[in-house]
């Protein structure tokens, strides 16, 4: 495989809200009240580009400007309503259950997801996928949240199995960021090449349907 040479692919990192989910949780809606939240204490301008921007890194500009442990935990608050919302009767992605059933038995399978830990174990318990999963980290296992590597490197780190040993699956850019930071690959899923090339991100491969994966790590 090309993702490094001469590793042995051992773990697949997947992450959650559509790549494996079909959540209707409103990341728009979510940004623009975190955006309102902070913009209205001076943590980030009020005039900005969001369409440039995610919920997680406003919440780390805001941090670098002085967002307290209280103002944080109260912005974590508006993002699990968002959260619990968006993940009531969430359903899988085409072909994720025979994917990960596969690859589960080649694999050591795990989540990163700026969701919280909580509310992603109940998604994944609701839609029967949970036990596939070795590890699981949300925001809360994190330093910061992707497009940080934080996530990633918890992983690595709580596994014991060396960043060029794992592949990393999503279909956001921030994904693809924080997996090549941690020195992980990354196959984009639904998303273009160019797209994540636009934002610095280079996959090894991109698939359009998930049980492409499957086909992909044979060749």
């Amino acid at each position: 495989m090309s993702w490094s040479e001469g590793a042995v692919l051992k773990g697949i990192i997947f992450d959650m809200d559509n790549t494996l989910l079909r959540s209707h949780i409103d990341f728009p809606a979510m940004k623009q009240e975190v955006h309102g939240w902070l913009a209205s204490r001076s943590l980030v301008p009020e005039a900005i580009d969001l369409s440039r921007y995610t919920t997680s890194i406003l919440i780390e500009e805001a941090k670098q400007a002085g967002l307290s442990q209280a103002g944080y935990e109260e912005v974590m608050r508006l993002t699990v309503e968002h959260e619990v919302r968006g993940m009531a009767d969430a359903g899988l992605e085409p072909g994720a259950e025979e994917l990960l059933r596969a690859l589960d038995e080649r694999y050591i399978l795990a989540i990163v997801t700026n969701n919280a830990e909580q509310a992603a174990a109940r998604a994944l318990t609701d839609t029967g996928i949970i036990d596939r999963f070795r590890y699981i980290v949300g925001r809360e296992s994190m330093q910061a949240m992707k497009p940080s590597s934080s996530g990633y490197e918890t992983v690595v780190q709580r596994s014991g199995i060396p960043a060029s040993n794992w592949l990393s699956v999503g279909d956001s850019w921030i994904d693809g960021k924080g997996s090549v930071d941690a020195g992980i690959s990354f196959v984009s899923y639904g998303t273009s090449l160019e797209a994540m090339r636009s934002r610095g991100v280079e996959p090894i491969g991109r698939i359009e349907q998930l049980l492409e994966l499957n086909e992909w790590l044979r060749l």
